[in-house]
C-alpha cells in the first residue's frame, strides 16, 4: 500500500464533469489529484453539444482548442415530424447574438480526452487506469479515498474533500443505494453509426435533428466529423423489445418508420457495432455528505432528447468547483456547506425535467404551444440552449395549461450531520 497525502482536492472520474472541476480548482492554485478508472479515448455517447456549454469550456480556457478541433460546427435543432416534413432549422444566432450560439458535434473520444489533456495542462495530477475502490470515512466524513491500479497495486490518498464524478456508476450513490429513479421518464435508446449518410448542405450541415416516431419515441441525428452519422431511437423499453432483442433488427424496424431518417442513413454504410441503454433517468437521493460532493451524472441524468447531459455535467463541474473553493477557504467542508450549490443545481435539471415532460406527454405540441402563446417563445428557446438558471416561471405555468407539469423532486440535497459509512 502507497500513502500519500498533501492534495487539497481528490476527483474522481475524468470525463467532463470531473475533468471540469478539476482544472477550475486547478486554476486556483489548489493541488488536485484526478483518478479515472478507464484508459483514454474510450468510447462514450453524449455527442451533441447545446449553445450553453460555451460559458464552462470558456472558464477554463477550452474554447480555442475547440475551434481548432475539427468538431463539426452545430448552428441549429431542427424537429421532423412522423410523416417525414421537417420543420424550418431553429439558429440559435436568431435568439442568442452571442459566440456561444455557434456549438458543437463532438466525438466523446477525442472531446474527453481533450478535456483531461487539458486538465493536466493546467496543472491537475491525472492518473488513469486506476479504481477507486473503497472510500475513507473518519469522525463522520470522507476523507480521503483507496484505489487500486490496473495492476492491483493499492494506493491511499488523502484530501480535506473528494468530489465524485463518476458518471452512471455512481460511486457513492451505489454505495449508500441513493439512486431514485425517474419511472416517469423509462425510456430505452438503441444506436449505431452511418458513414456517408445524407447531411443538409451548408449551414445546416451539423444540425442536430429529432425525428419523431409514433407514441414519442423519437430519433437523434447528429452529424459527425470524417463524415460519421449518429444515429439513434429513443422510447419505451417495452415498446422497442417488444418483437425481438437484437439491436439491428429494432433499430432497422424504426428507421423505416420515418421517411426522412430513412432516406439520409439509405444513403450512407452502417458501421461499428449496434448499442443500447436503458433506465437512464435518475437523481440521487443526497448530492453530499461531510467531505464529499457529487457533481455530473454521478448525481443525476435527465434525458438525452434535449442534448443536456454534456451540458450538465460541465455545468456542475464549474459550480461544484466553485463550492468546493469556498468550503477550503472557510475551512469547513461539512454537508451543509453545498446546499446553495445543490440548490441551483436542482433548479437547473428541474426546469429542463418539466420541458422533457412536456415533450413526451401525446398531447403536446411544440408548435401550437407556441401559436397560442408566443410571450413565451424566449423561455423555451432559453431551455433549448442551456439557459435555465433564470426565471421561467411563466413558461411553466403555461405548460401546464397543456400537460401535465411533474412536481419538483424533494430530494438531491445534502445529507446533513450523518455519517457516510
Amino acid at each position: 500500500m502507497t500513502n500519500s497525502n498533501g492534495y487539497d482536492v481528490i476527483v474522481i472520474g475524468g470525463g467532463p464533469a470531473g475533468s471540469t472541476a478539476a482544472t477550475t480548482l486547478a486554476q486556483n492554485n489548489r493541488s488536485v489529484l484526478l483518478l479515472e478508472k478507464e484508459k483514454f479515448p474510450r468510447y462514450h455517447i453524449g455527442e451533441s453539444l447545446i449553445p450553453f456549454c460555451y460559458f464552462p469550456l470558456k472558464r477554463i480556457g477550452m474554447i480555442p482548442k475547440m475551434e481548432r478541433s475539427g468538431f463539426v460546427q452545430k448552428l441549429s435543432v431542427q424537429f421532423v415530424s412522423t410523416s417525414g416534413t421537417s420543420s424550418q432549422p431553429f439558429y440559435f444566432s436568431d435568439h442568442y447574438d452571442h459566440p456561444a450560439s455557434s456549438t458543437w458535434q463532438v466525438d466523446r473520444a477525442t472531446f474527453d480526452q481533450m478535456m483531461l489533456e487539458h486538465a493536466r495542462e493546467n496543472g491537475v495530477h491525472a492518473i488513469e487506469e486506476i479504481k477507486v475502490k473503497n472510500i475513507i470515512e473518519e469522525d463522520g466524513a470522507v476523507k480521503g479515498v483507496i484505489a487500486l491500479d490496473k495492476e492491483g497495486k493499492e494506493y491511499t490518498w488523502r484530501a480535506p474533500v473528494t468530489i465524485d464524478c463518476t458518471g452512471r456508476d455512481g460511486l457513492l450513490m451505489n454505495r449508500k443505494r441513493w439512486r431514485v429513479p425517474e419511472k416517469g421518464l423509462n425510456k430505452t435508446a438503441v444506436w449505431t453509426y452511418f458513414k456517408g449518410a445524407k447531411r443538409d448542405p451548408g449551414r445546416d450541415e451539423g444540425a442536430t435533428t429529432v425525428a419523431y416516431l409514433p407514441q414519442k419515441g423519437w430519433f437523434w441525428y447528429i452529424p459527425l466529423a470524417n463524415d460519421m452519422v449518429s444515429v439513434g431511437a429513443v422510447a419505451n423499453k417495452d415498446y422497442l423489445f417488444s418483437e425481438t432483442t437484437d439491436l439491428e433488427t429494432i433499430l432497422w424496424r424504426e428507421i423505416k418508420k420515418n421517411k426522412w431518417v430513412h432516406e439520409r442513413v439509405s444513403q450512407g454504410e452502417q458501421v461499428g457495432e449496434y448499442h443500447a441503454t436503458s433506465d437512464f433517468s435518475y437523481r440521487a437521493k443526497h448530492v453530499a455528505v461531510n467531505g464529499m460532493v457529487l457533481a455530473g451524472d454521478a448525481f443525476s441524468f435527465l434525458d438525452p432528447v434535449f442534448s443536456s447531459g454534456v451540458f450538465l455535467a460541465l455545468t456542475s463541474g464549474v459550480m461544484v468547483a466553485d463550492a468546493v473553493e469556498e468550503c477550503l477557504k472557510a475551512g469547513d467542508v461539512s454537508a451543509e456547506r453545498f446546499d446553495d450549490y445543490a440548490v441551483q443545481y436542482r433548479d437547473a435539471i428541474e426546469a429542463m425535467r418539466k420541458f422533457v415532460y412536456a415533450f413526451y406527454d401525446l398531447e403536446f405540441n411544440i408548435g401550437h404551444f407556441l401559436k397560442d402563446n408566443p410571450h413565451v417563445a424566449g423561455d423555451l428557446t432559453d431551455c433549448l440552449i442551456g439557459n435555465v438558471f433564470g426565471d421561467l416561471d411563466e413558461l411553466f405555468a403555461r405548460f401546464a395549461d397543456y400537460v401535465n407539469v411533474p412536481d419538483e423532486l424533494p430530494h438531491g440535497r445534502p445529507l446533513i450531520s450523518e455519517a457516510v459509512a
